[in-house]
Parts: C-alpha cells; sequence; structure tokens
C-alpha cells in the first residue's frame, strides 16, 4: 500500500478474511451515509482501520523506518510534466485517457509514437490495430490525427500508406521514453 507515490507503507492482515470482512462493512456504512464512493485518502483510511489501524497514520507510524526498495524509482529523473503524463499510462504502458491540457497530450503522443516501427509501412487499419492496442479510452481516430498534427506519423495524401517519422526527443521526452519502457519490463 502506498501513502503517497514515493513512500511504501507495508500492509500486513493477519486474517486475510477478516480483513475483507472489516473492510466491507465499512463500505457498507459509507453507503448508507453518502451515495458515491469513497475517495482516496478515505480508502486508504478503511485499509489501515480493516488491518487493525486507528487510520492511515497509525498504519504508517508502524512500519519499519526504511523498507528496502530494488531500485530507485524511474519517475525522480521526470519533470513535474512528464511525470503526470506517466501516470495516464497504466502498468502495461496503455494510455487510459486523452488529457485536455496541450502540454500533456504531446509527451502522451511520443508514447505512442514509440510503439510504431520506422522501417515499415502501415496501412490505415495497421496504424488503428497498433493505437488499439496501446490505449483503454476507445479512441484511435483523435490519437492518429494527433500524431500526424504533430509530425511524428505522416500519411500519403490518400490516406493509402502511414510511415514513422524519424525525430529525435528533447531530454524531457526521452526521460518519459526510458519510464515507458521500463513499465512494459
Amino acid at each position: 500500500m502506498t501513502a503517497s507515490s514515493r513512500e511504501l507503507v507495508p500492509l500486513h492482515a493477519a486474517d486475510l478474511s477478516s480483513f475483507a470482512k472489516a473492510l466491507r462493512r465499512q463500505l457498507l456504512d459509507r453507503f448508507e451515509r453518502e451515495a458515491r464512493p469513497p475517495g482516496h485518502v478515505e480508502l486508504l483510511n478503511m485499509l489501515a482501520r480493516a488491518a487493525g489501524h486507528r487510520n492511515l497514520q497509525s498504519l504508517q507510524a508502524a512500519a519499519p523506518a526504511a523498507l528496502p526498495q530494488a531500485a530507485p524509482p524511474v519517475a525522480a529523473t521526470l519533470t513535474d510534466a512528464a511525470q503526470r503524463a506517466l501516470r495516464l499510462f497504466d502498468d502495461h504502458g496503455r494510455l487510459t485517457r486523452w488529457p485536455i491540457k496541450y502540454s500533456t497530450q504531446r509527451l502522451l503522443l511520443w508514447g505512442l509514437w514509440m510503439r510504431f516501427d520506422g522501417k515499415r509501412r502501415y496501412t490505415e487499419r495497421e496504424v488503428n490495430e497498433v493505437l488499439n492496442a496501446h490505449h483503454t479510452f476507445g479512441d484511435h481516430c483523435i490519437l492518429r490525427r494527433e500524431l500526424i498534427n504533430m509530425r511524428l506519423l505522416e500519411r500519403k495524401p490518400d490516406g493509402s500508406e502511414y510511415r514513422k517519422v524519424a525525430a529525435r526527443p528533447q531530454a524531457e521526452v526521452a526521460a518519459l521514453l526510458r519510464a515507458l519502457r521500463a513499465r512494459r519490463g
């Protein structure tokens, strides 16, 4: 369980069945009071209480002082904008939503650009297949259009052939692409 994106907090439940029942009870009580789902911090507190702690802070205080980490997080080297963009990709490197902010869109498109092979030509259908495999919100058309507008992909005027444009990403984009590659494993 993480309290923030940087601090790992172990959550131990001696009896998983009791943990699940306690969490269920809290969620049912919560839904009797309000019809909306609990917020992030409220849910963290529920998880901590289900494990026998008073709240999240109590769980954090009970955690060992330092947890061993396999490697420093890749996101530490990213700019704030690149970190925001990285959060829009799931654990499998798929884009989960299309943001409103243009600067974030620009960064995300590079993450899709790297999925294309620079040595081959694509049909529109093949471009759509690549894009559909790497996003989850169901709008490959906007992604294809924006990749072309940003000149990361180019196509023949009749739309019969697409190709990846060779480009050298800036440092911020290169760091994001490294983080996405690391996430894919």
